[in-house]
């Protein structure tokens, strides 16, 4: 069974190389790496081609942002499940690709999730903050619930079936997407009580008020595209349950 992990990346040479070594190291031998660049000008191209292998599929040309790389990333895969990596983030342990295809095999699902450390930008063993999740059922969606993105694996057939990540929610877009996925369509989901991911403070997710209060406007209209109701009363929950779930590393 081949894994397909998906990186976007643009102008992140400080970091890309710990990425891609992160990659190198799963215990897991199939592996097919995508890289989709969006043009970057400060060295990361030299490093990826110093770097790639023969496992690799790389891509650089000018995108519409995050959401619509990681579908051209999707589109190029041939993996029977997708996860993602972002180019400033690592997987914490050599063994979490390995793991993910187990849970799969081993639980027949079509979505495996888990938790997440946020790490200090210039110091990846510092930990600031980690996201701890748990099983969750249908009611948590009318809870403001969602899992870490950057620690969802998705059978790559999901988005055939129901849709790639829509361009129109911006940076939103992957809660719509969990919605459709896990919620509308109820795919067989299995959350993994390990720690998939360090991520780095200081990427795409962190951002100002303006950011955050266009967030709230995404959320709001995802909810109702979906038919929830209440759709403010969840946005204001989901913003309090994100805080709650994170949890200052002490």
């Amino acid at each position: 069974m081949i894994i397909s992990v998906i990186t976007v990346v643009f102008n992140c040479k400080e970091f890309i190389g710990h990425c891609l070594d992160s990659i190198r190291a799963q215990t897991y031998p199939n592996i097919e790496h995508i890289i989709v660049d969006g043009g970057s000008s400060d060295g990361t191209l030299q490093i990826i081609e110093e770097m790639r292998n023969d496992r690799t599929i790389f891509v650089s040309e000018i995108d519409l942002g995050y959401y619509d790389a990681l579908n051209k990333g999707i589109k190029l895969s041939t993996g029977s499940i997708i996860g993602i990596l972002n180019a400033d983030d690592e997987y914490c342990g050599v063994n979490v690709l390995e793991d993910i295809v187990t849970c799969f095999k081993s639980n027949l699902c079509e979505a495996a999730y888990g938790n997440v450390n946020y790490v200090k930008r210039s110091a990846k063993n510092v930990v600031v903050r980690r996201w701890r999740d748990a099983n969750y059922n249908i009611v948590d969606f009318h809870k403001g619930w969602m899992p870490a993105h950057t620690a969802l694996f998705l059978s790559r057939h999901l988005f055939s079936s129901y849709g790639y990540y829509s361009l129109k929610f911006g940076s939103c877009a992957d809660y719509d997407l969990i919605i459709r996925f896990l919620y509308t369509n109820r795919v067989k989901t299995v959350f993994k009580n390990e720690v998939l991911i360090s991520m780095r403070m200081g990427g795409m997710s962190n951002g100002s008020l303006l950011k955050v209060l266009r967030g709230i406007k995404y959320d709001y209209r995802i909810l109702k595209s979906n038919q929830f109701r209440f759709c403010m009363a969840l946005v204001l929950i989901k913003r309090l349950r994100k805080i709650r779930q994170l949890v200052v590393h002490g």
